[in-house]
């Protein structure tokens, strides 16, 4: 695949711009975002089914001190610069967006998507973010989860696989 072909890894002024394009041009943009280390079909799925629900797909990926700060010191297994790679390089991905804290409020209040995806192993009512996307007249869609599709599960099939245990 060509560099010209992957989507974009923009900065937080650069997504406001792109969101901004696409809102002028009366595209509705759906927005998603997590950790995707070790991507493996249960994210592919799920970003496709992201993707669907609205003209264009914003992915907010943590940076790797997020990431340390969510999942522990061993995490994340790729970092931040490579997970961007994979992520843009996918057909259902339009652009990437970087960011820094442990939830995506600060960024969702500034790109205003129209559609925000999280899985279905979430509860609306549970979601710091909600309040965020509804007072800009956003909408939340909960994807179908995959169980057993999960970077955490990948991992520990791996230590399990080659004799290594489990982190303390």
């Amino acid at each position: 695949m060509s560099e010209a072909a992957a989507a974009p890894v923009l900065s937080l002024d650069g997504a406001r711009a792109w969101r901004e394009r696409l809102r002028a041009a009366g595209k509705r943009v759906a927005f998603t975002n997590g950790v995707f280390d070790l991507l493996h079909a249960g994210h592919v799925a799920y970003l496709a089914w992201a993707r669907a629900q609205g003209d264009a797909l914003l992915v907010g990926l943590n940076e790797d001190r997020s990431v340390r700060a969510l999942k522990g010191p061993e995490r994340p297994l790729v970092p931040f610069a490579d997970r961007a790679a994979v992520l843009s390089a996918l057909r259902s991905v339009d652009a990437v967006v970087g960011f820094g804290q442990r939830t995506p409020e600060s960024l969702l209040d500034a790109i205003r998507p129209d559609v925000h995806v999280k899985s279905a192993q979430y509860r609306l009512e549970d979601l710091p973010e909600r309040a965020v996307v509804e007072m800009h007249g956003g909408v939340i869609r909960l994807a179908p989860h995959i169980a057993g599709k999960s970077s955490t599960d990948l991992i520990a099939e791996i230590r399990r696989r080659y004799g290594v245990p489990d982190a303390p």
